[in-house]
């Protein structure tokens, strides 16, 4: 068969079927999301979106105890979630093969921090492949899977986001049926009470200096020797960007990066003059280097953010031309709401409120940025509610204090702050923004939107009646693109002395079809107070006069606008027509 193009997702998706995994499950979140997305259109494998990653990676540990292969997806931060069965799997062992592909996101393209997981993986003491392209991807893929089960661990493929991303050729193979290991109750390996976890983790100490043995021959670590007065050592992605910019340098690659063989590194090191390091992020390798004693030449490489050839030329004085020139005085463009976006009516009635924002992760994030700038803090999956209750604890008062989070997040980690709420008689306000998917990382289904990974219907959870059980005192419902009951509600609930729910219900503008004739601006009525342009609608700017102008081709007829206006400045019209200020 010839190579075929793919990313590095799609690679990880085909290595995984072709080492024959039964199930696929995880939590998207960029830019991990594509791997199952691609899985679940092979044959032989089921997937599944779980609410969360913890769930997921326990959904993926039954497998593997049931006898059969598992792949488990998420990015940095969904490891954070997942970490607790993590690092008892890693002393139970597995049965069928386990593996997590956990995405890195060096630089930040979409994601609240920047994590190592190599860190992590040692902290849990589980082996970790690291692919430099996509033809690794899938390689790699295979190979954790054959050592998961030889040496009875859970195994981490660490993708970065160029890998992820970026496309190569790659040979593909067939995929390889894997017969199910029959089940055998075996609770001195499976259940971890202290006296048998004892046990486990003097055995996990024993399989992990089998691998640290393995890692001196294994086919993901290669040498490549050229001109020994400069050696690096590398991995991932910045292996390619050495061997772009210093193409003579030797290079100890290394693909499997937990555990580390020290024998490799100082076989290496004592073959070349100077030693150097190449890697994003933290000093994960340098830092071993400096433990076996190795002289490292000082580079002044970034520790934040992702390197590139450009800046690993200028570290060693070779010069590498940019891929692309800076373009000068580039006007700003911020990111915005979408035309149309449900969240948006939400936001302007906080606005007007004066409501101290509690914001979570999602699309809507964006609410804390001009013109809305109507959310005050934004920290992890879930933590919206917690901290809207732990603000009102501390005595803020410069205005109501509103928790606001979407369908999936709540679903992901929202519902147990809103129990803490209750348990602790709180009487704050949650906003739950239902847009019917989950938006930000591709319009994935979750267990609120009633879709299924495939597409297909699944059970949606009644939103409404899920807040009452937690315990919620007041639970309504609203149509966010009606400004003016929006804002009567919230004011209402927010002043009221119990536990309320509001749940801002309106599909995402870029999943529904339901998009109504455009609007446009009359230039003789427009006064220019600008009321339309502050609701941050990429439609709508101003002219060279200051008149508001829509984009007849972005608006899709939402009406907000509409209801902001107050000198009946903005008329609908047909989608051909062009009237006064339309463009």
């Amino acid at each position: 068969m010839a190579p075929i193009l793919m990313s590095g997702n799609e690679a990880i998706a085909r290595g995984a079927w072709e080492a024959g995994v039964a199930v696929g499950v995880g939590y998207p979140g960029t830019p991990s999301t594509e791997v199952l997305e691609n899985l679940v259109g092979y044959e032989s494998v089921l997937c599944e979106w779980a609410p969360n990653e913890k769930v997921a990676a326990e959904v993926a540990g039954g497998v593997s105890f049931g006898g059969r292969r598992a792949l488990v997806t998420m990015k940095h931060v969904g490891l954070n979630v997942a970490a607790d069965p993590l690092f008892t799997q890693a002393y139970t062992g597995v049965t069928g093969g386990l593996v997590y592909l956990v995405a890195d996101d060096p630089g930040m393209h979409s994601s609240q921090n920047e994590q190592d997981t190599r860190n992590l993986a040692a902290a849990a003491h589980v082996p970790v492949f690291e692919p430099s392209d996509s033809q690794e991807a899938l390689e790699f893929m295979r190979e954790a899977f054959t050592v998961s089960e030889r040496f009875d661990v859970p195994v981490i493929v660490r993708m970065t986001t160029r890998v992820s991303h970026a496309k190569s050729l790659v040979d593909v193979g067939e995929r390889s049926e894997v017969p199910p290991v029959p089940y055998a109750k075996n609770t001195q390996k499976y259940v971890m009470m202290p006296g048998m976890a004892r046990l486990r983790r003097v055995d996990l100490d024993a399989r992990l200096a089998t691998l640290t043995e393995y890692a001196r021959e294994c086919p993901a670590n290669r040498v490549e020797m050229r001109d020994p007065s400069l050696g690096i050592v590398t991995s991932g992605i910045s292996y390619q960007y050495v061997r772009e910019a210093l193409p003579e340098a030797s290079i100890l690659k290394l693909g499997f990066t937990h555990p580390l063989s020290d024998d490799l590194i100082l076989d290496f090191t004592s073959r070349v003059e100077r030693v150097a390091v190449a890697e994003e992020l933290g000093p994960y390798l340098s830092l071993r280097l400096q433990v076996l004693g190795v002289e490292q030449v000082e580079t002044g490489l970034p520790a934040i953010g992702e390197l590139s050839p450009v800046t690993i030329g200028r570290a060693f004085g070779s010069v590498v031309p940019p891929v692309r020139a800076t373009i000068p005085d580039l006007p700003p463009r911020p990111p915005l709401l979408c035309p149309g976006c449900p969240h948006r009516g939400v936001f302007h009635a906080l606005g007007k409120m004066h409501a101290v924002v509690t914001g979570d992760i999602g699309c809507y994030t964006l609410a804390a940025l001009a013109p809305l700038k109507a959310m005050d803090s934004c920290v992890c999956m879930g933590a919206s509610i917690g901290m809207s209750h732990g603000a009102a604890l501390a005595g803020v008062d410069s205005g109501p204090v509103v928790a606001v989070i979407g369908d999936s997040t709540f679903a992901h980690s929202g519902m147990t702050g809103l129990l803490h709420m209750a348990y602790s008689r709180s009487a704050g306000t949650v906003v739950v923004l239902d847009n019917r998917t989950t938006a930000m990382t591709g319009h994935q289904g979750n267990p609120v939107s009633g879709v299924a990974i495939g597409g297909g219907a699944a059970p949606a959870v009644d939103l409404e009646a899920l807040a009452r059980a937690l315990g919620a005192g007041a639970v309504r419902t609203v149509d966010p693109h009606d400004l003016a009951a929006t804002l009567e509600v919230l004011k209402e609930e927010a002043a009221a002395d119990h536990l309320s729910v509001v749940i801002a219900k309106a599909p995402c503008a870029l999943i529904t079809r339901d998009h109504k004739d455009p609007y446009a601006v009359d230039e003789e009525a427009c006064t220019k107070c600008g009321a339309c342009v502050r609701l941050g609608c990429p439609a709508i700017s101003r002219d060279e006069n200051g008149r508001a102008v829509i984009d007849t081709s972005l608006c899709v007829g939402c009406a907000q606008c509409v209801q902001v206006c107050r000198f009946d400045a903005i008329v609908q019209v047909g989608p051909s027509c062009d009237f006064g200020g339309a463009s």
